[in-house]
């Protein structure tokens, strides 16, 4: 039989996607196709989790719920992505740009390109995948066979099964029970995301009780699929009540359905629920100026967030918020006790302590990313707000 042309078959899945296309001969790149313009690869962030799966299919899913499919037959790896379903805003794109070592000059480009690449659901790729497979391994897969682990699954089934008989053979259980006990500690949850309280969240963790949410399922694993959807309903629209813009709210809570959707086992299905509502939480936290803070200080929070790489002033956001600048930063310090400059420029430092404790990105990278006119500028801030210089600050805390 004649070899495949594999080049051929990936430009052909290329042009139908619109997504990036890979081919790897021993980890060394031998073709790279795309109909969006890229100035760089952003697979750059993540080719080690790539290159960890050795399956015929497999996939991963990013910290930016981008997903990547792979193929490998032989020595030969095929790489798929990224796509996501849900558009990304403009500081997660500058945010991977930065992790891909994206110059200051091609970020726009990179935006541009990234923005360009068809959204498509994760299924669309797993078809494709079934498609490359078939094609090089010979093997007929359906999308159950790459996303369903019939292993967990039958562990699950034994799972369930043993619980049925419990319930039908105990004596124990022919009284009516309760079997809900969410509220009270739905609200306590809730009220934690509210605030932003990272502290209490992990303290609430470490001690909360073992809830029972009701049957919303008969199958063990899509009834905590099922609990995760509420969860996260709940969780976003606690953040969006805690200054949280509702845009992001919903855009991250579809991003974390999408995610759980894929996971075939019970156990990583509670360590996402964690992610997730630790993730809103801290989001909150990073909003938030005092306890009840005003609506034009959470305005004002959010614009910064969504801005973190870019040089902020008072005057855009004055723009922005449909304010005079003057008015902006006399209200701002009424309601917060603090300057407005003060405050963007704590912000950055609170994203600049993050990037320095857990990315190995240059100084001079990370003051370029946050907007800084030169890693002098950013150093002087930084110690202004921390006491340390930033290669004191990553020396000591990494």
């Amino acid at each position: 039989m004649k070899e495949p042309d594999i080049c051929y078959l990936c430009t052909t899945i290329g042009n139908l996607s619109g997504v990036p296309v890979r081919i790897f001969e021993k980890e060394e790149l031998i073709f790279f196709y795309s109909q969006a313009n890229l100035p760089r690869d952003p697979m750059a962030v993540c080719r080690k989790e790539i290159f960890a799966v050795h399956s015929h299919i497999g996939y991963i899913t990013t910290r930016h719920f981008h997903f990547y499919g792979i193929v490998n037959s032989g020595e030969t790896k095929i790489v798929i992505g990224p796509t996501r379903q849900i558009a990304e805003s403009d500081q997660e794109l500058r945010e991977l740009a930065f992790l891909a070592d994206v110059s200051e000059e091609d970020t726009a480009a990179f935006l541009a390109g990234m923005k360009s690449i068809v959204r498509m659901p994760f299924e669309s790729i797993l078809q494709m995948l079934c498609t490359i497979n078939h094609v090089l391994n010979g093997e007929k897969l359906s999308l159950k066979d790459i996303a369903i682990c019939e292993a967990d699954q039958e562990k699950l089934t034994m799972y369930q099964g043993r619980q049925q008989a419990e319930r039908k053979l105990s004596p124990l259980v022919s009284e009516p029970q309760s079997v809900h006990n969410t509220f009270d500690q739905e609200q306590a949850l809730l009220s934690i995301v509210r605030k932003g309280d990272t502290a209490a969240l992990r303290k609430w963790f470490s001690a909360a009780p073992a809830i029972r949410g009701g049957i919303l399922a008969k199958e063990q694993l899509r009834q905590q699929k099922n609990m995760f959807i509420v969860t996260v309903t709940l969780v976003s629209r606690a953040a969006i009540q805690g200054g949280m813009a509702a845009d992001d709210a919903f855009s991250y809570s579809d991003s974390y359905i999408q995610q759980c959707e894929l996971l075939s086992s019970p156990e990583a299905i509670t360590n996402l629920q964690y992610r997730m509502i630790l993730d809103y939480t801290e989001r909150i936290e990073r909003l938030r100026f005092g306890k009840q803070p005003a609506k034009l200080t959470l305005d004002v929070a959010n614009y910064i967030q969504h801005h973190m790489s870019e040089t902020i002033t008072a005057e855009k956001i004055a723009k922005e918020l449909f304010l005079s600048r003057p008015y902006l930063s006399r209200k701002f310090k009424e309601e917060t006790g603090e300057s407005l400059t003060d405050f963007i420029l704590k912000e950055k430092t609170e994203e600049a302590k993050r990037l320095l404790r857990y990315s190995d990105k240059s100084l001079t990278a990370i003051s370029n990313y946050l907007g800084f006119s030169s890693p002098s500028h950013f150093s002087r801030v930084f110690k202004t707000y921390t006491g340390y210089i930033p290669r004191e600050y990553r020396g000591k805390y990494t």
